[in-house]
């Protein structure tokens, strides 16, 4: 029991507590030190049994984020390979499987069908490097008689006195021109590594969409068995959505492609154009395949081959590229393109400049397939809605300023 008394006096109050014992307390009598705060420290001072095992998770995540970064890194290249590979597998499905669908085994016709890919490949490129080396060999034996001949006419003009040997011994002497043969003596090597790193990617494509192509069957099987069946049938959807567009892609680039090369040979024979049937093949090729700027690409071979003959040529050449280009534009290729990729132009353009920026010349070429593939994937999944009235109406009838209302003179509003 406990008994607290308490004394008042002038000078202060004091009050003393009484234990059980009888034996009384003062006040102000301090509790042994560390009497109550050794447990409490005791218990902060102890570590969680968590946070070692969060530290080395945590360690083990930053761990593998580095790895896979690194590796991602390393392998950029081998990924970009796979991926043209099975544009390219894409493009040739629909071949490969007809030829099996008449009985003949997969492998053999994925043969075939590269085998007649590469030999027109190597035999434009043969037939346009023996023309360039042709041309370049007339023209470097003519460039005495046409310098000689732009000197008179500049002599002529200006009434100056320039002369083809001086002009000739300037540029041998030239600090510029010995600095440019040095750079190219010590850049053999790495031209050479660079010939040989191209030849081994062309490899590793070819390699890798054969397989693509030989074993498309075999592989969307295993991709298949994978998932569940209310799976499967949306995988084999995007499958065949994919080979119809990089497929009709194709085939309506190539006959865009014998359409501008048959049309181009016409010009190039009636101003005879030497090496016509190789520029018709070249300007119809690298304008279809090379979007945006290919026309203009293409057609600046034609004019250089054409203005040592004449320049006025040249200009007749340039003309009929961009009227080509107008023609193309607003009305073949939308014929054409309407059943097989139809894809808005702004939307080409963006999405080849998206392609450019990310993977270079590569993006460039397998831009548009890809957005196409991408568009019929929203078509198919995307659910769409009818248009309101209102909706259809702004979207049908173009907008017209609404009238102002008119003030008569002399009349102002006044206050209400």
């Amino acid at each position: 029991m406990t008994q607290t008394s308490g004394t008042s006096g002038s000078s202060g109050t004091r009050t003393d507590t009484t234990g059980a014992d009888g034996a009384a307390e003062p006040a102000g009598a301090a509790a042994p030190p560390g009497a109550g705060a050794a447990p409490a420290a005791g218990a902060g001072a102890r570590m969680p049994r968590w946070l070692p095992r969060a530290v080395v998770l945590v360690l083990a995540l930053i761990a593998c984020f580095q790895l896979g970064s690194w590796a991602f890194h390393q392998l950029t290249g081998l990924l970009v390979n796979i991926l043209i590979a099975f544009f390219l597998a894409l493009a040739v499905e629909p071949a490969v499987s007809r030829m099996a669908a008449r009985g003949m085994r997969r492998g053999l016709a994925t043969f075939l069908v590269f085998l007649g890919v590469f030999v027109a490949g190597a035999g434009f490129v043969v037939l346009l490097g023996s023309m360039l080396a042709g041309q370049i060999v007339d023209m470097v034996e003519g460039f005495p008689r046409y310098l000689d001949s732009v000197i008179g006419t500049i002599n002529t003009t200006f009434h100056t006195k320039l002369s083809r040997l001086e002009i000739q011994d300037s540029l041998l002497h030239s600090d510029w021109l010995q600095k440019y043969v040095q750079n190219s003596a010590t850049g053999v090597l790495d031209v050479s590594a660079t010939v040989l790193g191209g030849l081994f990617r062309l490899l590793t494509v070819g390699l890798f969409s054969f397989y693509f192509a030989a074993d498309g069957p075999r592989l969307r099987r295993a991709l298949c068995s994978v998932l569940p069946p209310a799976k499967q049938s949306e995988v084999l959807r995007a499958w065949e959505i994919a080979v119809a567009k990089t497929g009709g892609y194709l085939y309506s680039r190539g006959l865009m492609a014998l359409v501008s090369g048959l049309a181009h040979y016409v010009v190039f024979a009636v101003l005879d154009v030497p090496y016509a049937p190789a520029l018709a093949v070249w300007v119809g090729l690298v304008s279809q395949f090379i979007p945006t700027i290919g026309t203009y690409l293409a057609g600046a071979l034609p004019m250089l081959i054409a203005f040592p003959d004449s320049p006025w040529y040249a200009l007749y050449v340039l003309g009929f590229v961009v009227i080509y280009q107008q023609f193309e534009n607003y009305v073949l290729q939308p014929k054409l393109t309407s059943r097989t990729v139809d894809i808005h132009p702004a939307v080409a353009f963006g999405s080849v400049i998206a392609g450019t920026a990310l993977l270079g010349a590569v993006g460039a070429l397998i831009a548009i397939p890809a957005v196409a593939t991408l568009q019929a994937f929203l078509g198919a999944y995307v659910k769409r809605y009818e248009l309101t009235e209102r909706a259809a109406g702004e979207a049908a009838t173009p907008s017209r300023p609404r009238p102002r209302p008119r003030i008569r003179r002399g009349t102002l509003p006044g206050p209400r």
